[in-house]
């Protein structure tokens, strides 16, 4: 259990900055500054975003404190793990509060970094909504898809040891791209970490509970799935991919899926 709080701490800290910069790269390109006005056009500002947020993703699961802790940053890819049988059911709920506690820190942490425009419209922490006319019905059926598809194709790259040291790029990219196609639509999520501290910050109730459960529901149905169907078996919990040396979360997987 000490490796768990360990590793959790770790999740605190790489949520943090993953938040910090979400919320930094939201400031200056859709926030009013000389790089929003110099991309005008709403699409090519989401490709910025797009691009940044998802190479950052993919470096912060790469880095030193992501090998040791999985990288997930995300309370749904914690719970996908789980039914896998990669990660023990005990890690789940610190995880969680790890990655919802670092989501609030991130963005506090841009707000005294960036000021009052972190806070105003249109940044307001970098909240998301859906476009006007999606309900919570609507919106609760496009996140729950969108991340059944990202963690489908998370297990069947990390099944595969050709494909599994690939998983960073993946995710980031998926990420990248959603946020460019999705971003004037949905507003895509696909985290509940990604929209709690924002969201509670900015004060938006609205379709908090929308963001926060569609996609613990697509990470579940999708693992519980695809570990029935495919057959597949996951090399490592970890988004780096797999790695020689045995750690506490690795050991105590029978253990903790059991619990």
């Amino acid at each position: 259990m000490g490796h768990l709080w360990q590793y959790s701490t770790y999740e605190a800290g790489l949520t943090m900055v993953l938040m910090f910069g979400v919320a930094t790269v939201v400031r200056w390109v859709i926030g009013e500054s000389p790089v929003s006005r110099a991309v005008p056009d709403i699409h090519l500002k989401l490709v910025v975003v797009g691009v940044a947020v998802g190479l950052l993703l993919s470096g912060l699961i790469l880095s030193p404190l992501g090998r040791a802790s999985g990288g997930h940053m995300n309370p749904a890819i914690s719970l996908a793990m789980w039914p896998f049988g990669v990660f023990p059911g005990r890690g789940v709920l610190p995880y969680w509060a790890a990655q919802l506690a670092g989501s609030v820190l991130g963005v506090v942490l841009a707000r005294l970094v960036w000021g009052a425009p972190v806070a105003r419209p249109p940044v307001a922490y970098s909240a998301l909504r859906p476009a006007p006319g999606w309900s919570n019905a609507s919106l609760f059926a496009a996140e729950t898809a969108s991340m059944a598809v990202i963690v489908v194709l998370v297990g069947a790259f990390l099944s595969a040891p050709r494909l599994a040291p690939r998983v960073p790029w993946l995710v980031g990219g998926l990420i990248g791209v959603g946020i460019v196609g999705l971003g004037t639509v949905t507003g895509p999520c696909v985290n509940p970490a990604r929209q709690f501290g924002p969201a509670v910050l900015a004060g938006q109730s609205d379709f908090l509970a929308t963001y926060l459960i569609a996609p613990m529901v697509g990470a579940v149905v999708a693992a519980v799935l695809l570990g029935r169907f495919h057959r597949c078996r996951l090399l490592t919990h970890r988004l780096c991919g797999p790695r020689r040396s045995t750690d506490a979360v690795q050991d105590e997987r029978r253990s903790g899926h059991r619990g």
